[in-house]
């Protein structure tokens, strides 16, 4: 089911050029049938999306409250969230510096020679202050957070109820039990949505062509492969460095995470990779107790591509307007970004509202972001894509970093799920030699 899947999702891509593009052609632009043509197109991915997000808030709750609670151990939980964000500062570091560096070595934006005055629709600035971003970190209601799929407050209700279960012991027993019961249900019906996944990348990607067509990618092509050429470093990177802790066993990874990858990459949508790099790690070997707490602490904490994403559209916007900025500011933008883009879980468009803050606090011309606007999604696929690699990198290092790491399952079984993937359990379910795979 999953090679097919695989290449199901590549057909609809295939498929959504093609469409999209006929649509272009046939009614000239500013028709309103080809907004409506666009409009049916994009009615699938914003379908399947909506599906996705049916699903992340309980797996996130069943996954980390299984987690915590099966752990029995403070020290150990500690640990292991000290070593996730040590990873994900470090990791946030670089991919900003990297971003900052290529954009002054390409200098994509000089030239254009633009001037301040364009304005664009009310953007929320003002609301990415210390103030608001630890405010939000706390739920006011447990179900209200779930129902916005406040990913962080979720985990924040989740570390409290793990941890309580853990305390009460025996007693709260049935309510573990009932957890990992879920987190199984979610999978499985992780299963059935997934089988609707080629529609929506047809449909997302034939939306943007249809109503963008397939010139744009020709005319911000300079932009567009500088950014990728970036990306392409930034995993190259990350899979290095994850290379050292894992070893030959980052190859596979790479296939194991193929699935999610290009999920995420095909629908713009890190949501949308969530469940399915649950399922593949659980294959790979890291324990749901692993995955279900660095997981999705890593997707508040460690959006890798997003990080780049925003050093290099800041300085590229700048560079636009012929502003000189000296390597001082840039640096004090760096942490600038840094910190600002913790809080941008769930919001939508985030990377554009953390620019845009960060153009006002510097005295920057915010309206430059119409610049990157026409493409941005097209930006969006590679770096949620970006995001999705350093996730899942991250936990497979953190759980091997603790000596956790399990031989891996076929990548192409049936649905793996928590309670058969314990230690305890043997290797009577394990159908590939750990000594065996190719390095």
């Amino acid at each position: 089911m999953a090679r097919r899947l695989t290449l199901y999702i590549i057909i609809g891509m295939v498929l959504g050029l093609v469409a999209g593009a006929v649509i272009n052609n046939v009614y000239p632009a500013g028709d309103p049938a080809l907004a409506q043509w666009a409009d049916y197109l994009k009615l699938l991915p914003d379908v399947f999306l909506k599906l996705i997000k049916m699903i992340i808030a309980p797996l996130v709750f069943a996954t980390i409250v299984t987690g915590i609670a099966n752990m029995g151990d403070a020290a150990a939980l500690g640990r292991i969230g000290g070593r996730a964000l040590a990873w994900f500062i470090s990791a946030s570091l670089i991919s900003l510096t990297l971003g900052l560096f290529l954009v002054n070595l390409f200098k994509p934006g000089v030239g254009l020679s633009l001037h301040a005055g364009e304005k664009l629709g009310e953007l929320a600035t003002g609301e990415f202050t210390l103030r608001h971003f630890v405010l939000e970190i706390f739920p006011t209601s447990a179900f209200d957070a779930m129902a916005q799929n406040h990913i962080l407050q979720i985990l924040v209700f989740s570390l409290f109820v793990g941890v309580a279960l853990s305390a009460i012991g025996e007693k709260g027993e049935p309510i573990v039990k009932g957890s990992e019961a879920l987190a199984d249900l979610m999978l499985q019906i992780t299963d059935y949505v997934m089988r609707f996944a080629p529609f929506a990348v047809f449909g997302a990607i034939g939306a943007v062509v249809a109503t963008k067509g397939l010139g744009i990618i020709a005319a911000y092509g300079v932009l567009m492969g500088e950014f990728y050429f970036g990306l392409l470093l930034l995993w190259t990177l990350l899979f290095t460095i994850g290379a050292v802790f894992l070893r030959g066993r980052i190859w596979l990874l790479i296939r194991y995470i193929r699935e999610p990858l290009l999920l995420g990459f095909s629908t713009a949508s890190s949501e949308a990779a969530l469940p399915k790099l649950f399922e593949q790690l659980d294959r790979f070997g890291v324990p749901r107790r692993i995955s279900g707490f660095v997981l999705p602490l890593g997707y508040s904490f460690n959006l890798d591509g997003s990080m780049m994403y925003m050093s290099f559209a800041t300085i590229f916007i700048a560079q636009a307007y012929g502003i000189h900025i000296d390597i001082g500011t840039q640096i004090l933008m760096l942490l600038t970004l840094m910190v600002t883009s913790k809080g941008i879980a769930g919001v939508p468009r985030a990377s554009l509202v953390v620019i845009a803050a960060t153009l006002t606090q510097f005295g920057l011309p915010v309206e430059g972001i119409a610049l990157i606007l026409a493409i941005d999604q097209f930006l969006d696929m590679g770096r949620t894509a970006t995001n999705v690699v350093g996730n899942a990198v991250a936990t497979s290092v953190i759980t091997k970093w603790e000596g956790m790491l399990q031989p891996p399952l076929d990548p192409d079984a049936e649905p793996v799920h928590a309670p058969t993937r314990t230690v305890a359990h043997g290797r009577a379910h394990l159908n590939l030699d750990p000594d065996n795979y190719e390095t």
